[in-house]
């Protein structure tokens, strides 16, 4: 059986950088794992007097069946301010709401944490900005590789197509020891 991976970029950009990321990654996923792309688009600001009167809105419902039904979870973050950008923090406090209709998914999920930036420092403050609430959410962060592209603007062309050799090996050596590491957590290793 195929080792399944949600990726969910973290910008709304129709020309997101990391839009372009997951979708490169969905393209160099082994044959072993399958990638399937999420976006945060349709989830409102969270609200807790919303979530009271009218429950978890159904695009965040239909997001969590999504991340249950895989064996990992690939946040495609951006770095906003030196941090994450609140639209995708967003959807992760409305994602670990109790709800008698969506199963609590993060605790023991194995979670990876990728980037690209137009900038020379690659998304390294957004990624060390999610390492306290992964902690909290308590997945089972794979921290055995780091991937923080840099430049990005090089790296992809017009069409949002990863051009750059050296940044595809990473992103594929990277995707295989991720899916390797849901596979085994899966298998209740």
């Amino acid at each position: 059986m195929s080792t399944r991976i949600l990726g969910i970029s973290g910008s709304l950009r129709q020309k997101s950088l990391n839009t372009a990321l997951l979708r490169a990654a969905g393209k160099l996923m082994s044959a072993e794992a399958t990638l399937d792309a999420a976006t945060l688009h349709g989830i409102p600001l969270y609200d807790g007097d919303v979530e009271e009167r009218e429950g978890v809105p159904t695009s965040v419902l239909e997001l969590n069946h999504r991340i249950a039904a895989s064996d990992g979870l690939l946040l495609v973050t951006p770095e906003y301010n030196n941090s994450m950008p609140g639209v995708f923090k967003n959807a992760i406090d409305w994602l670990s709401r109790p709800s008698p209709d969506a199963a609590p998914i993060f605790k023991g999920r194995p979670v990876a944490v990728i980037g690209a930036s137009p900038g020379g420092f690659g998304t390294i403050l957004s990624q060390n900005a999610w390492l306290p609430v992964l902690r909290t959410l308590g997945v089972r962060h794979w921290a055995e590789g780091r991937l923080m592209v840099s430049r990005a603007g090089k790296v992809f062309d017009d069409q949002g197509e990863l051009v750059d050799e050296a940044t595809r090996e990473q992103l594929r050596k990277f995707l295989d020891g991720f899916a390797a590491f849901a596979a085994s957590s899966a298998a209740g290793e």
